[in-house]
């Protein structure tokens, strides 16, 4: 959450000549609601049903740079259809998730305690991260512009090529 991956996503298929997706964007366009809304009308499960079916559909019909949800990750079957391909997280601590995002209520899985619930799901959820990456790019202090650099840079980038 606010680590810049929509920013980041959108720089690098600008670089790289190709498309922009996020499955987030995919989900609230499909059901006409934000991604609050759907954790609360329909609760964390629904949505991460929903979400699973937003990324297959996706890692089948896109040929650019994708950006998933942060939860994403947490689907079995989601960290399978991603291994080969060019995976980055994009990491960050909590201290520069505050300064960006505020951590605010906005943010279904943070309503108590931002910065305590912030740094249970990023330990909760790192490994997993961790799994799947190509590689990881720490985006703490860094402007968008360099956080591409530095992916482009890890990923040995230098012409189109499907990246997750």
């Amino acid at each position: 959450m606010g680590v810049g991956k929509s920013t980041v996503g959108r720089l690098l298929a600008e670089r790289l000549a190709v498309g922009y997706r996020d499955t987030d964007d995919d989900i609230v366009a499909a059901r006409g609601r934000s991604i609050a809304e759907i954790f609360v009308d329909e609760g964390e499960a629904a949505f991460r049903a929903v979400e699973k079916r937003a990324v297959r559909a996706a890692l089948d019909g896109h040929d650019g740079v994708l950006a998933l949800g942060g939860g994403a990750i947490l689907d079995a079957d989601t960290r399978a259809l991603l291994a080969g391909k060019p995976v980055v997280y994009l990491s960050m601590d909590v201290e520069e998730a505050v300064k960006r995002t505020g951590l605010n209520a906005a943010r279904p899985l943070l309503a108590v305690n931002p910065p305590k619930q912030w740094r249970e799901l990023m330990e909760a959820r790192r490994q997993l991260y961790e799994e799947v990456a190509t590689a990881v790019v720490a985006t703490d202090g860094r402007t968008p512009e360099e956080v591409t650099e530095v992916v482009v840079n890890a990923l040995e980038l230098r012409a189109p090529r499907r990246l997750a």
